[in-house]
């Protein structure tokens, strides 16, 4: 809550989640309804209707919470414009909430295992307003930043054991005392906002909810590196974080929080936004800086490395979203505290972005340790339709799947790489049964060789030889050898690609070799897709046995091809059904094959 505990509040998530479920017509409707009660809502007035950024749990929303004075928040999901004046009139006039529209328990326990640190103003302040960053210690940070020097700064980053947050996790400190120690007086900083895995929107939230605390992050950074100019790199695909974030960075000149004397503390710094053009590849970290220059997004071999040689040929520090928006709390709170938190291995919290078959979607902030079991099952509820757990995709295109024995491996960077996944930027995709693992193998393949510069052979070509490997098998036409041939293939392109897009992009095949190997053995040697989803593979027809009689089948297919009668085994015409899908994925007893 903000400072001004006798102010009623209603915070509205305004992400780009809830915009799209209609964040922005319920904001309107509650300051409609105030005005018909004569109540001025604003902040620094009797109530105030805020537009926040997402909470986290994005597959309610639109989520509402009503903090009344003295009163813990009280949250309505799926709230929609109509149902605003009854909580005016009942909750905020009446003191007493709708019962029935408030969210379930299922929110509570959402939140209880979380550990929320830098999502923490996500969700509870106005995005764009500086006033209400400060009121919950805004800059603060930075402030205690510059009453050290800069080696203080450094070291304390160190001591904290944070880790870059964009996939690799070196340990940011030492990335910064490499910058620091490079010669020369023109030095650059970057903040990686190429946010690209598929399913990963932990980036695009922050810079929506918290814009202030990147920019603050970004000072310290600054401020301990002995550099004067920063870069946001941001992808085009987020208009509404740049939207935010620009409108930030103006504000912080208009009232000299950036500029030649940022903050009146003696120091410069000055930032821009460069929206990038979506390429995947631009996210690794060469790529991005030949983008900034106006080059085509191409890797360049390392050494020399951005620290020594990067932007413009000056040393530069490139890190991601969240890890600059953790150092803000490391600098406000202390590298003791922070260090506290976490595993031995890697320190602090860490966003997830929960996709897929699980019952609640959306952003989840854990410390590091925390199983997956937990993150999937204790925060997010299980899977949906309560279906048996397969697999947990981790560390977006580039990680691992991981199945059911290693849901009790802990969600940090060592665990991850020992299970055969990674961290990454914190993007986890939820598969259960009714997923072929080689089919997934093949969607992520897919999607790396399309996002491939072209630079490398191994990449270029490797990976699309094993796309064709893989497509054959999916496709009933594998052969005697090809699983060796993917070991083998994805081996060299590991060790011969030159930069991380290729040395990672066959991980997924890897993982689900080693867990699913019995899947592409089926798929070769029986024709058979044990996961009914490959489309060449398939027969359909209705198990006797595991058919409830519900009648669900032939009211979802689109042709009519299901012939059911009550309390009768529906039957499939093979003559009209068009193999659509649409009866396997609505019935919830596995009862057709």
């Amino acid at each position: 809550m903000a400072e001004n505990t006798e102010q009623i509040q209603v915070l509205i998530c305004t992400g780009t989640g809830g915009i799209a479920s209609g964040s922005l017509e319920v904001a309107a409707a509650f300051e409609e309804e105030f005005a018909k009660h004569g109540v001025e809502a604003k902040v620094g007035k009797r109530c105030a209707v805020k537009k926040t950024g997402c909470r986290g749990l994005c597959a309610n929303d639109v989520l509402v919470d009503v903090v009344l004075p003295g009163q813990e928040p009280v949250t309505y999901d799926f709230c929609k414009p109509e149902l605003v004046p009854q909580i005016v009139e009942e909750h905020i006039l009446g003191n007493e909430p709708v019962p029935k529209k408030v969210a379930g328990p299922y929110y509570e326990k959402f939140l209880e295992k979380q550990h929320r640190i830098i999502f923490s103003r996500c969700g509870t302040i106005d995005a764009e307003s500086l006033q209400d960053y400060l009121d919950h210690k805004g800059f603060e940070g930075i402030k205690n930043a510059v009453k050290m020097a800069p080696e203080e700064v450094i070291e304390a980053v160190k001591k904290s054991g944070l880790r870059g947050r964009g996939g690799g996790g070196f340990p940011t400190g030492v990335k910064w005392s490499f910058a620091k120690a490079s010669p020369g007086t023109d030095k650059y900083l970057i903040c990686n906002a190429d946010e690209g895995d598929p399913g990963a929107f932990m980036d695009r939230s922050l810079l929506e909810g918290d814009p202030y605390g990147i920019i603050e992050g970004m000072m310290i950074a600054a401020y301990a590196i002995g550099c004067k100019f920063g870069y946001v790199y941001v992808r085009a695909e987020y208009p509404l974080a740049i939207k935010r974030l620009q409108m930030a960075i103006d504000t912080c000149y208009e009232k000299g929080i950036l500029g030649e004397n940022a903050m009146g503390l003696g120091f410069q710094f000055n930032m821009r936004i460069k929206v990038g053009a979506g390429a995947f590849v631009c996210g690794e970290e060469t790529a991005l800086m030949a983008s900034i220059e106006g080059q085509r997004g191409m890797s360049r071999p390392r050494p020399p490395f951005p620290a020594v040689r990067g932007l413009w040929g000056k040393p530069t520090n490139i890190n991601n979203v969240e890890t600059y928006a953790n150092v803000t709390y490391i600098l406000l709170n202390g590298a003791d505290w922070y260090a506290n938190i976490g595993t031995e291995g890697t320190k602090g919290t860490k966003i997830f972005a929960l996709t897929g078959k699980v019952k609640h979607t959306g952003l989840v902030e854990v410390p590091a340790g925390t199983t997956m079991r937990e993150v999937i099952y204790d925060v997010c509820g299980g899977l949906l339709n309560n279906r048996k757990f397969k697999a947990v995709q981790a560390g977006g295109p580039s990680g691992g799947c991981l199945p059911s024995e290693a849901l009790d491996a802990e969600v940090d960077y060592d665990s991850l790489i020992k299970a055969g996944a990674m961290m990454g930027s914190g993007g986890l995709v939820v598969m259960d049964e009714t997923t072929c693992m080689v089919d997934i193998a093949r969607f992520f393949l897919n999607f790396t060789r399309v996002e491939s510069c072209g630079k490398c052979i191994p990449c270029r070509i490797g990976l699309k030889i094993m796309l064709e490997i893989l497509e054959r098998i999916c496709g009933g036409e594998g052969r005697e050898g090809d699983i060796e041939l993917l070991q083998d293939m994805a081996i060299d392109i590991k060790k011969s690609s030159l930069c991380g897009l290729g040395q990672t992009a066959p991980n997924p095949v890897l993982s689900t070799i080693r867990y699913f190997r019995h899947e592409y053995e089926a798929h070769i040697k029986e024709k058979e897709c044990p996961s009914h989803g490959c489309k060449p593979l398939l027969h359909f027809e209705v198990i006797e046995d595991a058919c409830k009689k519900c009648g669900l089948c032939p009211k979802v297919c689109p042709v009519d091809a299901i012939e059911w009668e009550k309390g009768k085994v529906a039957y499939i015409d093979k003559e009209i059904c068009t193999e659509c899908t649409s009866c396997y994925d609505a019935c919830r007893f596995m009862a057709i094959k």
